[in-house]
């Protein structure tokens, strides 16, 4: 059933709530296209136990709002995401992620927002069309052309091809065993469509994550992105014998184990996601 203006009516019930993984790109390469769905990046990354959380309720006004850490914001992909879907919703977005700082905090409030108001409002799409809108509506609002369908993987994802599906092509790194990750954000630092990498590396050789974060500190420095606390950081990872590399694009050092903590650094720490993100609850406060 929809409403005069095209929109699905909602349920009495309560809030419902998707988990989406953060993500950091280690390198990546742009890839217009007129159509968002298929434009992107290539690139690879990691997904990260530390997500995103976003609940979704039928709104208090009848339009939509969306909150970050219980404060009102602006969130053009969220906003974009549940027009697409035709949908109005109070929207809560949680992470314990600093934002702007390569994380991918507005592709998992996007996604998140897709799944959740999916569920709360039956509007019976499915899985890739929720992705699809989700990463379409990132492109099209400036803040990220890949972490939507890696976040929506989850593991240790490859972007082979751009786009979201049916358009895109992810693979991914298998992991023997769970592996910790430390990252250290030093400020905010706006998504730029810079630069390119490539994954044909990971291809020819042994497909690890210690490869990935190699490639990942080769590729941040042949294209001049790192800034001089993060190179310091990221040198004083290999110099304690660690491996370490940039997040795209924040000023935000990511390192394997126990790689900044033996640097002298204290940082945050956490778990490779290895599945991707999905609803978690029907009912939150």
């Amino acid at each position: 059933m929809t409403t005069p203006e095209g929109e699905r009516s909602e349920r009495s019930d309560g809030p419902t709530r998707a988990f989406v993984p953060g993500h950091i790109t280690g390198f990546f390469s742009v890839h217009p296209h007129d159509d968002s769905r298929r434009a992107g990046s290539r690139g690879a990354g990691i997904a990260l136990a530390d997500g995103v959380t976003v609940a979704v309720a039928p709104p208090d006004t009848g339009e939509t709002t969306i909150a970050l850490g219980g404060e009102p914001v602006e969130m053009d992909a969220v906003a974009r995401t549940l027009d697409t879907l035709g949908v109005r919703a109070r929207v809560a977005v949680e992470t314990p992620l600093p934002v702007s700082a390569g994380f991918g905090v507005s592709g998992g409030a996007a996604l998140g927002a897709a799944l959740a108001a999916n569920a709360r409002f039956d509007l019976e799409r499915t899985e890739n069309e929720l992705v699809a809108t989700a990463h379409a509506a990132e492109v099209d609002a400036g803040t990220g052309l890949g972490d939507v369908v890696a976040q929506a993987r989850g593991g240790v994802p490859l972007r082979v091809e751009p786009g979201a599906p049916p358009h895109g092509h992810l693979d991914g790194i298998p992991l023997r065993a769970n592996r910790r990750i430390e990252y250290v954000s030093f400020d905010r630092r706006s998504t730029e469509a810079v630069l390119g990498g490539d994954t044909d590396g990971l291809s020819q050789e042994a497909p690890t994550i210690e490869r990935l974060v190699t490639c990942s500190a080769t590729f941040a420095r042949e294209a001049d992105l790192l800034t001089e606390r993060v190179e310091a950081a990221i040198e004083a990872v290999e110099t304690a014998g660690g491996m370490a590399s940039m997040a795209m694009l924040g000023e935000t050092v990511f390192a394997l184990d126990t790689g900044l903590t033996e640097a002298g650094y204290e940082p945050a720490t956490c778990a490779i996601h290895p599945s991707g993100a999905g609803i978690v609850g029907p009912d939150i406060g």
